[in-house]
């Protein structure tokens, strides 16, 4: 079965998302760690490897109802962040010489 398995602080949550045993204890010992769910960032950060995750359904693991609907919810693209503007690389040309006379300036 793959479901949570809560790791955080008391009143602060943070939940692992675990392949595990159906029998076991919800923070029991787990098969493999499938991923990690913060739900006190806005907006809520959900990282999954989910070829694991297909993985692991293909041999017939369920998914707990809040893990198939975390599951189910769209890839959130990351953000994109500004480009910074390229740095002029030097050329041959441009290194100055230090025993090379200085050009006037016009």
């Amino acid at each position: 079965m793959i479901r949570l398995a809560r790791v955080g602080a008391r009143k602060q949550p943070h939940y692992r998302v675990v392949v595990i045993e159906k029998d076991r204890a919800r923070n029991g010992r787990s098969v493999e760690v499938v991923g990690t769910y913060n739900p006190r960032t806005t907006p809520a950060s959900l990282e999954l490897k989910r070829d694991r995750i297909d993985f692991w359904v293909g041999k017939g693991a369920l998914l707990s109802e809040r893990v198939g609907k975390l599951f189910a919810a769209p890839v959130a693209e990351p953000a994109a962040t500004p480009a910074a503007e390229p740095v002029a690389e030097p050329t041959a040309g441009s290194i100055a010489d230090p025993d090379a006379e200085p050009t006037p300036a016009a």
